[in-house]
């Protein structure tokens, strides 16, 4: 089944339903909003010449053209290459060759890195732009008609440890994703609206089908990111916000709020991930806004969908596992099997760390022209996350780090959060990040990079902090303190970034 046909499906049924907002403006109601699509999709069949299973890149930042090139892509049966805006030209040149574009769609401002990265002139087509608004003016193109398991959505991989690979999702994929999102991370009513706050080339712009199922509203800020000030303006004017969000943009819209004597009104839900949310860091979050929050633990691999943490898991204070519950990922999602395992593939004992591995129908077809490292990847039919985490009896997922991120210090392994979770309970502490650092007779250190809220602290302070936490062993050797944690354009702290500081 095609996912677009999800945006058909609610114009014939909801066609007057409010669609599609810039800002507190509406622009499209559903029926118009598919009217557009349609003859979009048009365009790209006809004057783009591009065929069903032909590869389309999308380049831009967050836009009101850019959700409808995604739907107009799936429309015509195509396959959607979302590329995060902020990618250097070459990388941006790796995807172009690598995924054989037949076409690129730009905003304005990006026409110009585009061509730079070897988009021809006649396969550009700027999203928003005079041939653009041309373009869903014309002739409608009826919907394709797709099978399950054709490719749907290529997702490149950061390439932090190389160059990224195409994660190929499929139309099942897909629709398994958006299910699980109704049976694991929230309801969704028809006064509801997705605000694209998170980037749209990833998991925020995931979550526009569930919202499309519905007949929701779905609305790009006027900033086309995020800004904590404009969101709580939204959640006053528009209302019923729901939004994926990094940790780290949970913690500034909290601050924010905080600082305006504001709670989280108008804000429906609020789903984390993308990075590790601290139990600090989430107490102060829901002291402020009540019981809004959803965690999702996901990979491209297996999109938003390996596990979650549900509100009423957070709400549960009186549980007497509360805190270990809440300093977990929560449990599988329904649509997907997941085990820890050790090197060798066998189950670990419940509380044992091992990799995380995961099987379902939202688990990807494997990597674009890349077989072998889809069979390292999928070997045995299961998803090799690269995670490292333990299950408990009940079934919660605790992540320790990913594999590559593991300090194994003196012939011992230290996990980076559990120190940076201690670091974070001291007031003066607002970001942390622990990497290794080589070490002649220890092999690696601990080494904390901090960010100060006010003064920073002294060694011997935190050194307190952390005996009286944690193992000796465990307790950094050095902290360095910086105005801010370097990130990516997804709020994720890049780690490799601090471990080039080190050595």
């Amino acid at each position: 089944m095609n996912i677009a046909r999800l945006l058909l499906r609610s114009a014939r049924v909801f066609p007057q339903r409010p669609a599609l907002l810039q800002g507190a403006h509406l622009l499209h109601d559903y029926q118009s909003l598919a009217r557009r699509v349609a003859a979009l999709a048009g365009h790209l069949r006809g004057p783009a010449g591009v065929q069903p299973g032909d590869r389309v890149v999308l380049y831009g930042a967050n836009a009101p053209a850019y959700l409808e090139a995604q739907q107009a892509i799936h429309w015509c049966g195509a396959v959607m290459v979302p590329v995060n805006y902020k990618l250097h030209a070459r990388e941006l040149a790796h995807v172009l060759a690598d995924s054989g574009a037949r076409l690129v769609c730009a905003s304005p401002e990006l026409r110009e890195a585009a061509l730079q990265a070897g988009a021809a002139p006649e396969r550009l087509l700027v999203l928003g732009g005079p041939a653009w608004e041309q373009a869903a003016t014309g002739a409608a193109l009826a919907l394709h008609q797709a099978a399950p398991e054709d490719l749907a959505w290529l997702f490149y991989t950061s390439g932090t440890t190389g160059r990224p690979k195409g994660v190929m999702l499929s139309q099942r994929n897909l629709l398994a994703m958006t299910m699980a999102y109704f049976t694991d991370v929230d309801q969704v009513d028809p006064g509801d609206a997705m605000v694209y706050a998170a980037p749209m080339s990833h998991g925020a712009g995931l979550y526009q089908y569930a919202h499309m199922l519905r007949g929701a509203r779905h609305v790009v800020p006027e900033s086309g990111g995020f800004d904590p000030a404009e969101l709580a303006d939204l959640a006053t004017h528009v209302g019923r916000l729901s939004l994926f969000a990094a940790p780290t943009m949970v913690h500034r819209l909290v601050a924010h709020l905080q600082r305006s004597g504001r709670g989280g009104e108008g804000f429906k839900t609020i789903v984390y991930g993308g990075g590790p949310m601290y139990v600090e860091d989430l107490r102060r979050a829901m002291d402020v806004m009540g019981q809004k929050f959803v965690q999702i633990y996901g990979q491209g691999e297996s999109p938003m969908t390996i596990t979650a943490l549900a509100r009423e898991h957070l709400a549960a204070s009186d549980h007497p596992r509360w805190r270990e519950r809440i300093a977990s990922v929560g449990v599988a999602h329904a649509c997907v099997q997941v085990r820890v395992a050790d090197a060798d593939d066998r189950d670990l004992p419940t509380g044992e760390m091992g990799e995380v591995l995961v099987r379902g129908d939202t688990v990807m077809a494997g990597y674009w022209n890349n077989p072998e490292a889809t069979a390292t990847t999928l070997r045995g039919g299961w998803l090799h996350t690269g995670d490292i985490g333990s299950l408990d009896a009940d079934g919660f997922l605790t992540l320790r780090d990913r594999s590559k991120d593991v300090i194994i210090s003196g012939g011992s392994n230290i996990y980076p959060r559990e120190v940076e979770e201690v670091l974070l309970t001291h007031p003066r502490v607002s970001e942390v990040a622990v990497v290794g650092e080589r070490d002649a007779d220890w092999g690696e250190i601990v080494v904390a990079f901090l960010v100060a809220d006010g003064e920073p602290v002294p060694d011997a302070e935190l050194d307190a902090l952390c005996l009286a936490h944690i193992a000796r062993f465990k307790r950094p050797k050095h902290y360095r303190w910086l105005p801010s944690l370097p990130k990516n354009a997804y709020g994720k702290v890049l780690k490799t970034e601090l471990r080039a500081k080190v050595g």
